[in-house]
């Protein structure tokens, strides 16, 4: 299980506010070192800048909502703020303040809080309604609240985005003169300007050592790619069911979430539950966590919980695996499929090199303070999806087709 779960008691990390460290950052270009070493991003673009700068000159409260399907994301969004010519405050898992001191005095630097994924953070959600609310900076949010390596599908967001943007809008209303809130949509591609064959194949050949294959190198790629999965997929439910799975792979991979989330639903919420795999992981961790955190468990007890806790994250794993994500190969969804491979085995991504981030920012939408409490879906969520996944689908146009 990769280190997103921190045992140890939490500390709300504060904004930097200060403007020399994120000017810094931008004027010597440190971000795109960044990328390029560690995500192997080499190239951006940005689209509509202007419709950010408008909101800007405006005054507004600005939260910008990205789609989160790489690493890099976060400090991708440095592109567009520098052609904005501002500086941004994100809202970052306290994990990735856990990951060394040099990561954490760096996305501190460039303007990250803390947000505790493991409970209701009131330091972080007081600190991001106030930002808003004094239009200080935008504020990235990601709404999915979890890297997904599916560039063209958007999963399914997380409602306290609304509530932070509504409870701003509402502040700003009683200003005077009264402000107003406004969250950009904003689209993220990852263009691949490699070569496919010489990306991917070290690390078909590494699952193929693991599974004690011969390599499969008689067979066309895509193939390959999938018998590899089938076996992967065949292995877990080997461990969890005993024996492989019949039905389709939809069935088959949402079977696998529910026997790893059901025994551990009914043992901490009472039954098993359905929808969406993040909400419900983040309500199993916010029972688990909070003893283990104060250290008050019996080893036993202690390791049993985080086999539990490595039982969630495989099934967040799982969920990132859409059925029919290679019904239509392209370049990139090949390879974000075989970076979730690899990731998912060893826990780490190696750079596969020369991608292209392409950033689009939406049109705004203004946030009312009041909810229509009539409507049983959040009619703010439900624009911020659909705008959301239209500009995912019109980025996923410029994907490069596969072909043999």
């Amino acid at each position: 299980m990769k280190d997103i779960v921190v045992s140890r008691p939490y500390q709300f990390v504060s904004p930097h506010r200060g403007d020399w460290w994120p000017t810094f950052i931008q004027n010597f270009d440190l971000f795109s070192i960044w990328l390029r070493r560690a995500e192997g991003v080499v190239a951006h673009e940005i689209r509509h800048a202007d419709r950010l700068r408008a909101s800007l000159q405006a005054g507004h409260g600005i939260m910008l909502a990205p789609n989160h399907c790489r690493n890099a994301d976060p400090v991708a969004i440095g592109y567009l703020a520098r052609q904005a010519k501002t500086h941004v405050y994100a809202m970052a898992s306290w994990h990735l303040f856990n990951q060394g001191k040099f990561n954490a005095f760096a996305i501190h630097k460039m303007g990250a809080f803390s947000v505790y994924r493991e409970g209701v953070d009131k330091q972080a959600i007081n600190t991001a309604i106030q930002i808003l609310e004094d239009a200080e900076r935008p504020l990235i949010v990601f709404p999915e609240g979890s890297v997904s390596r599916t560039n063209d599908r958007l999963h399914a967001l997380l409602d306290g985005v609304a509530f932070i943007a509504r409870t701003a809008a509402k502040r700003r209303a009683k200003h005077d003169p009264p402000g107003k809130v406004v969250i950009h949509p904003v689209g993220i591609k990852y263009l691949f300007q490699g070569n496919l064959a010489e990306a991917v194949t070290p690390v078909l050949e590494m699952i193929e050592d693991r599974l004690t294959w011969h390599k499969q190198t008689h067979l066309p790629l895509l193939e390959r790619v999938f018998k590899a999965g089938h076996a992967l997929l065949c292995l877990k439910e080997m461990e969890y069911f005993g024996r492989p799975q019949t039905g389709s792979m939809a069935e088959r991979l949402t079977g696998l979430i529910n026997r790893l989330l059901h025994p551990i639903e009914q043992e901490w919420l009472g039954g098993p539950q359905d929808g969406a795999v993040v909400p419900r992981v983040k309500a199993l961790r916010m029972k688990i966590l909070p003893e283990m955190v104060r250290g008050a468990l019996p080893p036993q007890e202690y390791q049993r919980r985080w086999r539990q806790l490595s039982d969630m994250y495989l099934a967040q794993a799982v969920r990132c695996y859409p059925p029919d994500y290679l019904a239509k190969p392209t370049v990139e969804r090949i390879l974000e499929t075989i970076e979730r491979f690899e990731e998912d085995l060893t826990g780490e991504v190696r750079v596969h090199g020369k991608l292209k981030a392409v950033i689009d920012v939406g049109e705004p939408i203004e946030v009312t303070p009041e909810r229509d409490r009539r409507a049983t879906v959040d009619p703010l969520m439900a624009e911020l999806a659909g705008r959301m996944q239209a500009l995912i689908d019109e980025l996923a146009q410029e994907s490069t087709p596969y072909s043999a």
